[in-house]
C-alpha cells in the first residue's frame, strides 16, 4: 500500500465527545510517513513482525499520532531491545534531530524514571501496556506519571484493547480488555485533554467474550491447540478490537 493511500484511508472518528480543543489534531509530515514506510518493509524487522502489519498498522498509527523525527519522544514497556514498536521509532529518532526513552517494565515507573526529564517529553506512547491502568498499583498514578513525563502542548497517543462498553471496567482487569471510556476518565482526571480518536485498529469480528479472554487472540492464542476448530476460530477473528486515542497536555 502507498503511504497516500495508507493514510487516505486513515478513519479519524469521533467516538467520544471532544471539546475544547487544546491542541491541533497533527498528522505526520509526509516526509516523515515516506521514512516509516522505509523502515516498516525494511529487511532489518524480523518476519514475525512484518507478519502483525495487518493487525496494527504502524504507518497509519504512528501517522495519526503525529510523531516526527526531531521529537523527544516517550515508550512505555515498549518490550525489551526488539520491541515491535521500538524498532521503527527508534531508528526514527536517531534518523533525525530527536530522541527515544524506552521506560521498560523494570524501571521505577510511576516512581520518577531515572535519566528522564520530566515536563519535557514532546510525546508519550502506550501501546497495548494496559497493565499499568487496571492492575495492582494505583491506574492514576500512572497515567498522572505520564502527564508529568510531557511538555505543555505534548501529546499521549493510545492504543490499546477495547474493552465491552456495555459492561462496566473490572478493576482488576481479568480479561485483559480496557473501556475506553475508563481510561479516557483516567486521562481527563490527570488533565489531559482528548484531541482526536480514530477507528484504523478497530476490529468488528472481536466479541471481547473468549475463554481466556484477550489472550485467546492471536498472537497469545492461549488455551486452544493448533490444528483445531477453536484455534481457527480465534485465527478467523484476528487480534483484538483496539481504540486509538491522542491527548494533549494544556499549553
Amino acid at each position: 500500500m502507498q503511504v497516500k493511500t495508507a493514510i487516505a484511508a486513515l478513519s479519524i472518528c469521533l467516538a467520544f465527545p471532544v471539546t475544547g480543543f487544546a491542541a491541533e489534531h497533527r498528522l505526520s509530515s509526509e516526509a516523515t510517513q515516506a521514512k516509516l514506510r522505509a523502515l516498516i518493509d525494511s529487511d532489518a524487522r524480523p518476519a514475525k513482525h512484518k507478519a502483525r502489519d495487518q493487525f496494527r498498522r504502524p504507518l497509519e498509527t504512528l501517522t495519526f499520532c503525529g510523531v516526527e523525527p526531531a521529537m523527544s519522544v516517550v515508550e512505555i514497556w515498549p518490550g525489551g531491545q526488539g520491541g515491535w514498536y521500538r524498532r521503527i521509532i527508534e531508528p526514527l529518532m536517531e534518523d533525525g534531530a530527536g530522541a527515544y526513552f524506552p521506560v521498560t517494565n523494570r524501571s521505577a515507573f510511576p516512581d520518577p524514571v531515572k535519566d528522564l526529564s520530566y515536563g519535557a517529553a514532546d510525546m508519550v506512547f502506550v501501546f497495548r501496556a494496559h497493565g499499568f491502568m487496571i492492575y495492582d498499583d494505583p491506574a492514576r498514578d500512572h497515567v498522572n506519571a505520564v502527564y508529568n513525563m510531557l511538555r505543555p502542548g505534548g501529546i499521549l497517543c493510545i492504543v490499546d484493547h477495547a474493552g465491552d462498553e456495555d459492561i462496566p471496567q473490572d478493576p482488576k482487569g481479568v480479561n485483559g480488555y480496557v473501556n475506553e471510556s475508563h481510561f479516557r476518565m483516567l486521562a481527563e482526571a490527570a488533565g489531559f485533554d482528548l484531541i482526536a480518536t480514530s477507528d484504523h485498529n478497530r476490529n468488528p469480528n472481536d466479541n471481547k467474550d473468549h475463554p481466556r479472554g484477550v489472550w485467546s487472540l492471536p498472537p497469545t492464542l492461549a488455551g486452544s491447540l493448533p490444528l483445531t476448530g477453536k484455534r481457527q476460530e480465534f485465527l478467523d477473528i484476528g487480534e483484538s478490537d483496539r481504540f486509538t486515542h491522542k491527548y494533549a497536555k494544556p499549553e
